[in-house]
């Protein structure tokens, strides 16, 4: 039988605030605590946001990356900011109220996608499109 890892609200905060910027640091505490991968925080006020959620609002693609290469679950926040148009496509079809649903601390999902960038300019395209 497998024992849960417990981890505490502080150490899901630290985690949370790591992935808006700091690599190096997200991969010191998902190694220590591997149950962080799917953690989130409560900012307040239904706030929830995952360490995922963090970087994908700030363009940090190559946290989002790592982050989903350990096991995250990919959503249409992460998928917008890394250009996965395709992936956008998909949740669109099937949840289109998605589409105006807000992100972590309300950031849009065209917000999203204009974090990331270049690489994303197709999926900001495809939003301004239907928004």
């Amino acid at each position: 039988m497998q024992t849960e890892e417990r981890i505490t609200i502080e150490l899901v905060r630290e985690f949370v605030m790591a992935a808006h910027g700091d690599l190096e640091k997200v991969q010191e505490l998902l190694a220590e605590s591997p149950s962080l991968l799917h953690a989130s925080y409560n900012w307040g006020g239904s706030d929830w946001e995952s360490a995922l959620g963090a970087a994908a609002h700030v363009g940090r693609k190559d946290i989002a990356l790592y982050l989903l290469a350990k096991g995250a679950r990919m959503d249409i926040f992460a998928a917008a900011m890394l250009g996965e148009l395709e992936v956008v496509q998909a949740i669109l079809v099937v949840q289109p109220e998605a589409l105006f649903a807000p992100g972590p601390h309300g950031i849009s999902l065209l917000q999203h996608a204009r974090m990331g960038g270049e690489k994303a300019q197709r999926v900001f395209e495809y939003l301004t499109v239907l928004s």
